[in-house]
């Protein structure tokens, strides 16, 4: 009776200390994206949402997001457990853009006299401030922006570098510097060219400042779908990200690096690219258990990969 008892009690030890020490590496997992100005969550089926979290400054990018942004997606990049990306707004509006009070001493207040170091400085800061959003491109992970409402001047900028991107119908987009008396140096410029494929419209958004509304906005390729209101907007999103997350990382990941290499060379460049590229990959276990799969008549969701 006694050792029963005893047993009892080393089985219920055992498991407080079990539950416990998951609870610490779950802990520990999301401490990892805790930030000021973003609320990271882990989402079931290997899916990170990233929200713009300061809905009452309508979600301004100070100082803290543009740092933030940089260090979150990074992590992102490394999480293993991550394969895919939904990137939304709190509150009202997805982002009104920079946070000209918080910002502004960083260009306007300058601590040097000497025009060369004056330049040099700025040159430094801009290009800091440009890789809070090529971090996102840089990231493996497939990243699908979820905007609602406002997109305005730096909230383009981050959109372009997204790799799919939805929108509800009050939404519209803004590149909005030229009427701050500046031209837009984080992004827009480089990626919206490529991403609407018209040079005349990018143009007349870059050069006017005018609004895009929503239908606008898909029909010339900005945004690939429309929906009714945010929590239909986000369904889908997520909905997306699932459907993602459930394919090979393997193969999800290479294909995003290669998508963007062939963006930016030639034809012949971005298939010799690819050849160097698989001629590793295709050594996945990956292919081997999707290609079972098929064999079965399965989906990739039948299918357990293993974290990358």
């Amino acid at each position: 009776m006694a050792l029963t008892v005893l047993r009892g009690l080393m089985n219920r030890d055992i498991s407080r200390a079990a539950i416990g020490l998951r609870k610490m590496a779950s802990e520990a997992e999301t401490s990892i994206y805790q930030y000021e100005s973003l609320k990271v969550s882990q989402v079931p089926n290997h899916i990170i949402h990233v929200e713009i979290n300061r809905p009452e400054k309508r979600n301004a990018m100070n100082k803290a997001f543009w740092r933030e942004m940089v260090l979150c997606f990074r992590a992102i990049a490394e999480d293993a457990s991550c394969r895919a990306v939904v990137i939304s707004g709190a509150g009202k509006m997805f982002t009104s853009g920079i946070d000209l009070f918080d910002l502004g001493s960083d260009f306007l207040q300058q601590q040097e006299d000497d025009p060369a170091r004056i330049a040099w400085n700025l040159r430094k800061k801009i290009s800091d401030y440009q890789e809070t959003f090529s971090v996102i491109e840089k990231c493996t992970k497939p990243v699908i922006a979820a905007v609602h409402n406002a997109c305005i001047g730096g909230g383009v900028d981050l959109l372009c570098a997204c790799d799919i991107r939805y929108c509800t119908q009050d939404a519209w987009f803004q590149v909005k510097e030229v009427d701050l008396g500046l031209a837009a140096d984080v992004g827009t410029l480089q990626r919206l060219p490529k991403v609407i494929g018209s040079r005349s419209l990018v143009n007349e958004l870059a050069f006017t400042a005018r609004k895009m509304m929503s239908e606008e906005a898909k029909t010339c390729g900005l945004v690939s779908r429309v929906f009714p209101d945010k929590a239909s907007l986000l369904s889908a999103a997520f909905e997306l990200a699932s459907e993602i997350a459930s394919k090979s990382p393997v193969a999800v990941q290479g294909t995003k690096v290669n998508l963007v290499y062939s963006r930016d060379h030639s034809v012949q460049e971005s298939l010799d690219y690819m050849a160097s590229w698989n001629m590793s990959m295709l050594q996945s276990q990956d292919l081997l258990k999707s290609a079972q799969a098929a064999m079965e008549k399965k989906t990739p969701k039948d299918v357990i990969f293993s974290k990358l």
